[in-house]
């Protein structure tokens, strides 16, 4: 999965050839309307506020694909007249230099080229924010045993030189010992995906916030629900907006993805010393920050066409659909960052029972 996402040359995200976008293989909600980003800045500056109005507020932007979250957030600080505007800065976290490239390149366009800094490990005061992030980072795929324990799943070729899957004794005891922590053992022959690299990546993400917030949004379920035996693996593949399971097709030319754990995030993210402040679905989050109000303000602008208005429309309805991207989990940490009152993007929490129904992300097949 590393292999298929990140080789240098031949990469899905490395490449340049693919990615997010109407015409390519999958549509984020910040590519669909930039509504996503002005609703994302009112969060920045709220927290900007809370902080004391640092100078420099640095966002760090892990996996920043096209730029589309970046513009946003600067358009939506400049429609708002925020003072945050002036003091922003912007540092690009992506592997590959082709997608850093894309970022500068669209805040260029809207006259933002100032605002990038070239990204170094010197921890930051503002925040750090991962749309769809997590879940591509890589994971282990295992299976359930008779015994109760677990066997991997390897890559490997066929007598016909073909990709095929191969079991085999895992490749490390973390694999075990995460099941353990969370309480999951697999039913025999139940397939599930763990990631690893998680606790390395949050513990990154937060030796490099000295003060302000985390906000990751993604797919995912608390452990018990991502571990049902009903649910089986998670591992998808996205390519010309369809979704499949088959991992060994168009290598390199898909996107693949794994549901996030996201009882395993905020175990990471604690351990890290990150406080935990809270977590909602993304259209509770976008309802708090008042992406409904920006809607009725588009409407009642006369420089608005009724393409325009529609589009946007269109945008956010699927932004807060439970059926669509509205589900997808919003988990917010902050780091000496005052917690009370709740921030406006968790004013709306759900009550537990709920937020496990709903997984606090997509099903299955998450439509992108």
């Amino acid at each position: 999965m590393d292999l298929a996402l990140y080789h240098p040359e031949l990469g899905y995200y490395t490449s340049g050839r693919r990615g997010p976008g109407r015409a390519a293989d999958f549509l984020t909600a910040p590519e669909s309307h930039p509504i996503f980003g002005w609703a994302m800045a009112r969060q920045l500056h709220e927290a900007w506020e809370r902080l004391g109005r640092p100078a420099p507020f640095t966002i760090r932007e892990p996996g920043a694909g096209s730029g589309a979250l970046a513009a946003g957030i600067v358009e939506g600080l400049e429609r708002a007249g925020s003072p945050l505007r002036d003091v922003l800065r912007y540092r690009i976290a992506e592997r590959s230099a082709i997608r850093s490239r894309q970022v500068s390149e669209r805040l260029a366009a809207i006259g933002a080229a100032a605002l990038v800094e070239e990204d170094d490990d010197a921890p930051i005061a503002g925040a750090v924010i991962a749309n769809e992030v997590l879940d591509a980072l890589p994971v282990h795929r295992v299976e359930g045993r008779n015994d109760g324990g677990i066997a991997e799943l390897f890559v490997d070729l066929d007598g016909a030189g073909a990709l095929a899957t191969v079991a085999g004794p895992p490749s490390t005891p973390a694999l075990a010992a995460r099941l353990d922590a969370e309480g999951v053992r697999l039913e025999p022959g139940q397939r599930a995906e763990i990631c690893l690299e998680l606790d390395g990546w949050i513990g990154t993400v937060a030796t490099g916030l000295a003060r302000g917030l985390v906000i990751l949004v993604d797919y995912g379920h608390p452990a018990t629900a991502l571990y049902d035996p009903a649910r089986g693996s998670l591992l998808r593949a996205y390519i010309h907006h369809r979704v499949h399971d088959d991992p060994f097709a168009n290598v390199g030319r898909q996107d693949l993805t794994a549901h996030v754990d996201l009882t395993a995030v905020t175990s990471a993210a604690t351990a890290a010393g990150l406080d935990p402040l809270g977590t909602t679905t993304q259209a509770a989050f976008l309802a708090g920050l008042g992406a409904g109000e920006d809607l009725v303000a588009l409407q009642a602008d006369p420089a608005t066409t009724l393409e325009a208005y529609l589009e946007a429309r269109s945008a956010l309805f699927r932004m807060l659909d439970p059926a669509a991207t509205g589900r997808f989990a919003v988990m917010v940490f902050g780091r000496n960052l005052p917690a009370e009152p709740p921030l406006a993007g968790l004013a709306y929490q759900l009550p537990d029972a709920v937020r496990r129904a709903a997984g606090g992300g997509g099903g299955a097949d998450t439509p992108r």
